[in-house]
């Protein structure tokens, strides 16, 4: 079954001078949030930006695409700490996502781990909405 997401926000001004806040989301778990220019291209100085939200949205699916794969190959993870970091680049737009993972994943090896990552990072639906537009990595490592 399909879903829809919703997000509204309000701009006031040019792209340089001007501010915007979004206002909400569906599920009302955010908002509101300040964005700016300055934000998305320098110093966020307590501002979000498209990137960060991106972001965001981007390690959490990441995150439960590899504990789905690691539970139906049978090795379900006690715990994984994930990250991304999106890069923008004015001018040019968002060039790259890093995904980072640690994970505490009973009877898996670390080959098994960067495997089952690498196949989460490639398959995750934010990252086939990135792919083709934006480099995508990812750094998998098992803690001890």
């Amino acid at each position: 079954m399909a879903t829809e997401r919703r997000a509204e926000i309000t701009w006031q001004g040019d792209l340089m001078g001007g501010s915007g806040t979004i206002d909400a989301v569906g599920s009302g778990a955010v908002g509101p949030l300040d964005v700016t220019w300055a934000s998305r291209a320098e110093t966020p100085e307590g501002r979000t930006s498209p990137e960060e939200l991106i972001a965001a949205a981007h390690a959490s699916c990441f995150s439960m695409a590899l504990a789905h794969g690691l539970a139906q190959a049978g090795t379900p993870p006690e715990r994984l700490k994930s990250s991304a970091e999106v890069t923008f680049v004015p001018g040019t737009g968002i060039t790259k996502s890093v995904l980072t993972v640690r994970g505490s994943v009973p009877g898996l090896d670390d080959a098994g781990f960067r495997e089952a990552a690498e196949n989460a990072k490639e398959n995750c639906p934010v990252s086939l909405a990135l792919k083709g537009n934006v480099e995508l990595s990812v750094d998998a490592q098992l803690e001890g």
